[in-house]
């Protein structure tokens, strides 16, 4: 069983909103087959009242499931809501037959444990267009779509993200869930979920990328200020629909363009601040592309990798069923 447990470990190494990991793992011997199921406990009714971040997450980890298990020889024989009764079953993996090494999947594993959210300023570099287009292909392989947008669309989205965070600000409730989720003092060196204060980053002393504050009004030991890039490098995913299904499509389309772009040198950050309703989803998107929905806004850079953030213990999310 040992083997399982390294699978989830891999699987959990994913990011999810607020680092709240809200993914549940039961493995059944019998059928060698994996179900992941949502954590609602850890869902987040304030910023997230329809699980829409929720099942993204779950996504991502489904996706380093799938990357691990290939890793490990197998094929990953995945089904999304399999059970319409039981909306909290996810996904089914099963294990089915032993792969070739190098396969497509198995060649992301590497990034699975290099890749981490980074808060952090960016050069201005720009992102060559061969790695755009690779990052596109990825998500285009997941059943998403990935779009870099032009320059006027870019202002657009930071517009937007500013006016989520000025209603934020007057909205006493909206910082409830970063205040559930992160962790200062000895709390941030103990705890094995949420955000850290050594994982806020520096606070934005200049500079237009989207980055979210994590600390607000609260104090946060030996932290800088900086100045981020003035032309931030922005990428949209996005699906046709917007419903759990896409979520879930969204959440492994995420995580296969993030890995990617590990491989590829990059820095990566996200954001969902300005994606909160339905209508911000459309508003966002580039009318003249084929996306519904934008479901998260991906930073891309050169820089700094982040610090890697607090996981459970394996065994606060995996059961193992004869």
């Amino acid at each position: 069983m040992d083997a399982v447990a390294a699978l989830v470990e891999d699987a959990t190494a994913a990011p999810s909103m607020h680092n709240a990991q809200p993914w549940k793992f039961h493995f059944s011997t019998a059928d060698r087959a994996f179900r992941v199921r949502a954590d609602t406990e850890r869902a987040m009714p304030h910023t997230d009242p329809t699980n829409r971040a929720l099942h993204i997450g779950c996504g991502a980890a489904l996706f380093n499931l799938r990357v691990a298990a290939a890793h490990a020889g197998w094929e990953p024989d995945t089904r999304l809501l399999p059970d319409p009764a039981d909306p909290d079953l996810l996904a089914t993996v099963r294990l089915t037959e032993p792969v070739r090494p190098g396969t497509e999947l198995a060649e992301l594993y590497p990034a699975i444990r290099r890749r981490h959210t980074s808060r952090y300023p960016f050069s201005e570099e720009e992102v060559p267009a061969a790695i755009q287009d690779a990052l596109c292909a990825a998500a285009l392989r997941e059943g998403a779509r990935l779009v870099f947008p032009g320059a006027w669309h870019v202002e657009s989205v930071l517009g937007l993200v500013q006016d989520a965070e000025g209603r934020d600000s007057l909205d006493p409730d909206a910082f409830e869930d970063i205040r559930r989720w992160t962790r200062l003092g000895n709390d941030a060196v103990t705890s094995s979920d949420g955000i850290p204060e050594y994982a806020f980053g520096p606070r934005k002393r200049g500079g237009k990328a989207p980055v979210r504050d994590f600390a607000g009004r609260r104090p946060a030991a030996d932290r800088e200020a900086a100045t981020f890039e003035s032309t931030p490098h922005l990428a949209l995913l996005g699906t046709g629909g917007d419903r759990p299904e896409d979520w879930l499509t969204a959440g492994q389309a995420m995580e296969r363009v993030l890995l990617e772009a590990t491989l590829d040198g990059l820095a990566t950050s996200l954001t969902s601040h300005a994606l909160e309703s339905p209508e911000l989803r459309w508003a966002v998107r580039d009318p003249h592309s084929e996306t519904g929905f934008v479901q998260m806004v991906l930073r891309l850079g050169y820089g700094e990798p982040g610090p890697a953030t607090p996981r459970r213990p394996v065994e606060e999310v995996l059961t193992i069923e004869p």
